[in-house]
């Protein structure tokens, strides 16, 4: 279907302000409310009751399920006013009731990048950045100005304090909780607090990552939290060595970190069978 051959298509129960910009192709589902300022790009579906506020800026071939609300004022006592956005990138997918707020300071942006899936009833809240093809489980919520690196998995429940990033290809077991930052590749504990238990052997196999890669961040990994050497001073023996592209995201994402890492602790369930012995 040529996309640029259609108007847009809005339900006559929707309301659709005349400053906002649809693209070819969008469908708009009834009772639905788009301000002006809005931009919606082509081939977007706009699901039933989904409200986009002032300052809302949606990518081509997005699609919002009933109830979604995006650029509400941000729930942040700093407010002042002006004027800020919520920008999503192309392909996302947002499921019933996903909340996302703009940001706070005026000139500042909540961002979700490209293929997303946010699902039921997670919430974005102000300031805050999702990487590419991030996925969000039902319930997840995410405090203002953290981050969230490319191809992460937050699964459902689980809980991000403001500020707090969680690294690339991680992954946050149901139910747990972070206040300090999850690292790159990791995977955090169910039902815990700043805890990691392992590496996301899977999710980096399913990225790609060849074997010799996953080994060298496994060791760097064991040097971090199985060396007995303290964060430090595993971090100047990795920076001392080669360190893969991989190692160095682990490397730098750590070094760089404001609010500490989350602790390791050994679970029953780990089963990374790829790990060598420690050398003596």
């Amino acid at each position: 279907m040529d996309l640029h051959s259609l108007e847009p298509r809005i339900h006559p129960t929707a309301i659709v302000a005349s400053g906002a910009r649809l693209g070819r192709g969008v469908v708009v589902g009834p009772f639905g409310l788009i301000e002006d300022g809005v931009t919606v790009a082509d081939g977007c579906e706009i699901g039933p009751r989904v409200t986009l506020f002032q300052g809302t800026e949606i990518g081509p071939r997005c699609r919002l399920h009933s109830n979604v609300v995006l650029g509400d004022l941000p729930q942040d006592l700093n407010f002042r006013g002006g004027e800020s956005w919520v920008r999503i990138g192309s392909d996302c997918i947002l499921r019933e009731g996903v909340t996302v707020h703009r940001g706070t300071a005026t000139g500042t942006a909540t961002v979700i990048g490209s293929e997303c899936l946010l699902m039921a009833h997670s919430h974005v809240g102000h300031n805050a950045r999702l990487g590419n093809g991030v996925i969000l489980a039902n319930g997840a919520l995410l405090a203002g100005y953290s981050e969230v690196g490319d191809r992460a998995f937050v699964s459902g429940n689980c809980l991000i304090h403001q500020f707090t990033r969680v690294g690339r290809l991680a992954m946050m077991a149901g139910g747990s909780a972070a206040q300090m930052d999850v690292p790159p590749f990791c995977i955090t504990r169910s039902l815990t607090v700043n805890t990691v238990i392992g590496l996301n052997v899977i999710g980096l196999r399913r990225a790609g990552m060849g074997s010799e890669e996953r080994q060298s961040i496994k060791n760097a990994f064991d040097l971090i939290y199985r060396g007995g050497l303290g964060i430090s001073r595993a971090l100047e023996i990795i920076s001392a060595g080669p360190m893969s592209d991989g190692v160095r995201e682990l490397h730098d994402f750590i070094r760089s970190s404001k609010r500490g890492i989350c602790k390791f602790i050994r679970d029953s369930r780990e089963t990374d069978t790829e790990r060598p012995p420690l050398a003596a």
